[in-house]
């Protein structure tokens, strides 16, 4: 029963993916929605990338090693999560320079929605971890952190979803894949930590915060920021980058 509880909060967490997909479906997935979706998923993943996942990576790096080395494993990591999303692009299809033509633009909401999907499926399986391990000592803390999560999970299910969905019907099932991948992968990594528990270290973790890191750091540099600089809709993909900041913001107050 002590290990149940905290894996169901780990489930829960990941409905919040199904949530957001669920507003897009409300919203029929407009062109305008789409545009401020994507201002709202660079607005939260920057806000990760400042906030949580750099400093956490450099605590326990720096714990393991030292400050000076701390911060070159993590420079190192950074570099490797980059060029891992790098490598995929070369093998993803359908993923052009922006033309201005309307399918040019369904293949980049495309290629944004598959590399999200890798990105946000590691960064999922940590914070399973960090769920399991914070309910395991604490039911009140663990429920705190996973409103935390989930209220951020909202916007990634968002932009997951509009991506997708504006592709063709034979992309439907790569969708439904991911998001299912996405939504169970806080759910596995709180599996992973009640089975590996003993082996589990702040360098393993680490490492793991680093390369999602710089995973999350292409996503937002060379897809996201990219897809609102050619945008039409400037100013709803602006105020969707404020409401972004605004959800990650709020989230920290229930961790």
């Amino acid at each position: 029963m002590e290990s149940i509880l905290p894996l169901f909060l780990t489930f829960i967490s990941g409905l919040f993916i199904v949530l957001g997909s669920l507003i897009v479906f409300i919203t029929k997935n407009n062109d305008r929605f789409v545009h401020f979706a994507i201002g709202m998923a660079f607005g939260v993943m920057a806000s990760l990338i400042c906030f949580e996942l750099f400093p956490e990576a450099s605590e326990m790096l720096y714990d393991y090693f030292g400050n000076f080395k701390g911060y070159v494993v993590l420079g190192i990591c950074i570099l490797v999560g980059i060029l891992v999303l790098k490598i995929l692009d070369l093998f993803i299809p359908d993923h052009e320079q922006h033309d201005h033509s309307k399918q040019s633009e369904l293949d980049n909401l495309y290629h944004i929605g598959i590399v999200s999907s890798i990105a946000l499926v590691l960064h999922n399986l940590i914070e399973g971890m960090a769920i399991y391990g914070t309910s395991s000592t604490s039911l009140e803390m663990g429920l705190l952190v996973t409103l935390g999560v989930g209220f951020h999970n909202i916007p990634m299910g968002i932009v997951i979803t509009s991506t997708f969905n504006r592709s063709t019907s034979k992309k439907k099932g790569k969708f439904i894949f991911a998001l299912l991948c996405i939504s169970l992968s806080t759910f596995l990594g709180g599996c992973m930590m009640m089975l590996l528990s003993s082996f589990i270290n702040s360098l393993f973790l680490g490492i793991l915060l680093g390369l999602t890191l710089g995973m999350l750091l292409y996503i937002v540099l060379f897809e996201l920021l990219e897809e609102i600089i050619h945008t039409h809709n400037k100013q709803l993909a602006f105020f969707g980058i404020l409401l972004g900041i605004c959800i990650f913001s709020l989230s920290l107050f229930f961790e």
